[in-house]
């Protein structure tokens, strides 16, 4: 099944769902209505209980360019309140994906730069191109990061941050890499099966537990110990009257493949 909005196709297969960028004629840029559609896309999936892992890539050559300039100069003239809540609605968008409580796998080839990096880092897992060029240009024209600096502080670090986002350099995949940006580099024409196979992982565990995994995760990094623990208490007991948890002990006893439902 697939759905065509303004700016965005989302195909459903099986377990997977892969959600396309479709501006390939602006090199993928994103705007305020490109981001407003992905919080309704993800608000959407949010009821899919049939999606169990999430598939983002730009349509053609590029995942995305990031903000399309154009959309900074309209807002120029704008009050800084109006503007303050603006850029807050802006990463309220992305803020949805990144909690989306599915597993989300960034496919990245060509250009990633600006709001589409932070775009990608809202994903759990990126797999790049060997080709793709990274780029956070933002202070070069005369902006700070406005959708999410801690994203990238919290995987690259401190020192590496201040390198990318100050100097604005472009660097390429393997850079990446060795930054924590993303989490494998394959040759362009091994790209769409490595996505692919990853996403077949997703398909063949529970959903449920993976979707509260990823939420202890995203969660309990800032909580302290403590309140990290009892994060952890409330998912499990959750969980304890899951079928597919009932599934997975059978399965195990039995020396089976489990059969999993989402239940």
């Amino acid at each position: 099944m697939i759905t065509e909005y303004q700016h965005w196709l989302l195909s459903e297969e099986g377990h997977l769902a892969t959600l396309i960028l479709n501006r390939p004629d602006a090199m993928n840029s994103l705007t305020p209505e490109t981001l407003y559609e992905l919080r309704d896309v993800t608000a959407y999936l949010r009821t899919r209980r049939n999606v169990w892992v999430v598939i983002v890539q730009g349509q053609g050559k590029h995942f995305s360019t990031g903000m399309d300039v154009s959309v900074i100069q309209e807002r120029l003239d704008q009050s800084e309140q109006a503007n303050r809540e603006y850029l807050l609605s802006l990463q309220q968008c992305l803020d949805d994906l990144e909690s989306l409580e599915k597993p989300t796998i960034a496919k990245l080839q060509g250009f990633c730069i600006g709001g589409g990096l932070i775009l990608a880092l809202c994903c759990d897992f990126r797999i790049a191109s060997q080709r793709t060029i990274f780029s956070l240009p933002e202070v070069k024209l005369g902006m700070g990061v406005i959708m999410g600096t801690q994203r990238v502080t919290r995987v690259a670090g401190v020192a590496a941050t201040k390198e990318i986002i100050l100097v604005g350099k472009r660097f390429n995949a393997n850079d990446a890499q060795s930054y924590g940006l993303v989490n494998r580099v394959v040759p362009p024409d091994e790209l769409d099966a490595a996505v692919a196979a990853l996403a077949e992982k997703f398909q063949q565990l529970p959903p449920r537990t993976v979707g509260i995994a990823k939420r202890i995760i995203n969660v309990g990094h800032n909580l302290s110990m403590r309140e990290s623990q009892n994060l952890e208490i409330d998912a499990q007991a959750e969980l304890l009257d899951s079928p597919d948890l009932q599934e997975a002990i059978e399965s195990y006893l039995e020396k089976r493949r489990p059969q999993f439902t989402g239940e």
